[in-house]
């Protein structure tokens, strides 16, 4: 189901078939680097994380991450975008992974955009927030083009990996 669309891109729900792809992704380099290794190996476990994940926070929140498709290569999966409420954050927080050949393109950007456009017109949401880790200079430029502002240091997983906390009111 599409939810927005830009210029180059439409954005979907998530549904498990989209498990090959998202399986893809999540093992992507810069994914493991940046976001981790999340341990799905096979397309088995990517359908459950889709289910656990995508699929919950779409029936429990009415958002979620959401697949984007490039409209030039006939709708080809090529990364993700959305919202996610944490129960460690206090506010709801905007994410995006691109797979590395579709990285630096302005297409996260782009997807960035509408996805906050959904937050304050459709999900009603007063404020964002961002996380990321401070090695991850792409992403907070990107979270600054789009308006984030750092505001401090947090430890919100097991791991106590210190990330960066940007937010932006809508």
């Amino acid at each position: 189901m599409i939810v927005a669309e830009t210029n180059r891109l439409l954005i979907s729900k998530f549904t498990l078939k989209d498990a090959p792809f998202f399986l893809e992704l999540v093992n992507s380099p810069i994914w493991i680097k940046y976001i981790g290794d999340r341990k799905t190996k096979t397309i088995k476990e990517a359908e459950e994380r889709i289910e656990t994940g995508h699929l919950k926070s779409y029936k429990t929140h009415g958002f979620g991450f959401y697949k984007l498709l490039l409209k030039a290569e006939n709708n080809k999966p090529i990364g993700t975008c959305g919202l996610i409420k944490r129960d460690t954050l206090e506010y709801v927080d905007v994410g995006f992974a691109m797979l590395p050949n579709y990285e630096s393109l302005g297409l996260a950007h782009e997807a960035s955009i509408e996805i906050i456009k959904l937050a304050k017109n459709v999900f009603k949401l007063v404020k964002i927030i961002a996380i990321t880790t401070p090695d991850n200079d792409s992403s907070i430029k990107l979270l600054k083009k789009l308006g984030l502002i750092y505001k401090k240091k947090v430890t919100p997983f097991e791991d106590e990996e210190e990330l960066m906390l940007f937010t932006k009111t809508l």
